[in-house]
């Protein structure tokens, strides 16, 4: 069992810049991807960005060169999320889920609000 835990949200003006994190506990962080995912009000939630276990990334269009995942530490079970130029349209929960490649993402965190004002 994982369990996966986001902070780091809160409320930016248009342009600023949040960095989010998402700490795991649980056994085999290492072998599992790590990826964001957003909801906003009255949508669907939606893919942002991932991190393979081997540090390979992607991510959304929409936040292609804006958003990144600079690394994973496996000594301290936490992925980030650093969001740069950030817009109204960003606004939303941001969720953290993890998963064994090819699994799909079987664990998921609380979420944490990351709200942009224009």
């Amino acid at each position: 069992q994982v369990q996966l835990v986001e902070s780091g949200g809160g409320l930016v003006q248009a342009g600023g810049s949040l960095t989010l994190s998402c700490a795991a506990s649980g056994r085999a962080f290492s072998s599992y991807s790590i990826g964001w995912f957003r909801q906003a009000p009255g949508k669907e939630r939606e893919f942002v960005a991932v991190m393979t276990p081997n540090t390979g990334t992607s991510y959304a269009d929409s936040v292609k060169g804006r958003f990144t995942i600079p690394s994973r530490d496996n000594v301290k079970n936490t992925v980030y999320l650093l969001m740069n130029s950030l817009k109204p349209e960003d606004t939303a929960v941001y969720y953290c889920a993890g998963g064994l490649p090819g699994r799909g993402f079987e664990y998921w965190g609380q979420g944490t609000q990351v709200t942009v004002s224009s």
